[in-house]
């Protein structure tokens, strides 16, 4: 159950995280995009990658983690990066980002497909939705959105992540099948948490307090 319910806390954490903070970008903020990015990529690397190579051939594997990057760069090119803590929605704008919609939902519902079989994942995909949910909610909040399409916006957003799980769960998917989708998603994860990593900090530099950030998630990471 938690594997479904996780997700959509992790939502609901980033929403009131945006209420209290009134802000779209804060220090703390960046800190646990610098968190999560190193979490994220640790487990993958830790967790989810040694079982994909386990069950698919070496060469097919590589291939479908590098759609799974081509594939988020696609994604990144309508939603302007807004996976990895990029949102970009005008105060004045009033024409619904259904672009923005689009690409979040469609990664938020693949990133629920390795929660299949390993539910520690559940934790990387948690601690990872959390700032992007508090930004994206940033915005939305003081967007000149209707306060229904905001609503309508964050619900499906919520519920992506659970559906890809329900999914990979309730249907008959061949092994093989799911394996190649795990390992398209660990080549967006890949992309994501390595674009955090990277863009965490001015210059491309690390300050001590991003580093400490980032050891800790690798430490976090690896005791799970």
């Amino acid at each position: 159950m938690q594997s479904y319910l996780l997700p959509i806390l992790a939502v609901g954490i980033g929403i009131a995280l945006a209420l209290v903070t009134k802000q779209k970008n804060t220090i703390y903020t960046k800190l646990l995009l610098s968190f999560s990015g190193a979490f994220l990529l640790a487990l993958t690397l830790f967790d989810l990658l040694p079982e994909v190579y386990d069950h698919l051939e070496a060469k097919t594997t590589g291939l479908f983690i590098m759609c799974g990057i081509l594939l988020q760069i696609v994604l990144e090119f309508f939603s302007k990066g807004a996976e990895h803590g990029h949102v970009h929605i005008h105060k004045s704008e009033t024409n619904f980002p259904w672009l923005l919609f689009i690409s979040l939902c469609l990664h938020s519902f693949l990133e629920g497909f390795p929660i299949h079989e390993h539910n520690d994942m559940v934790y990387g995909v948690l601690i990872h939705k959390i700032p992007i949910a508090a930004l994206i909610s940033a915005f939305l909040i003081q967007s000149s959105f209707s306060k229904l399409q905001i609503a309508s916006f964050l619900i499906i957003f919520t519920l992506m992540t659970p559906l890809g799980t329900y999914i990979s769960n309730a249907t008959d998917l061949n092994h093989v099948h799911l394996n190649k989708i795990n390992a398209l998603v660990i080549g967006i994860f890949f992309h994501i948490s390595t674009t955090i990593l990277f863009e965490s900090s001015e210059g491309h530099k690390f300050n001590l307090s991003k580093l400490i950030a980032i050891i800790l998630g690798v430490g976090i990471a690896f005791t799970i």
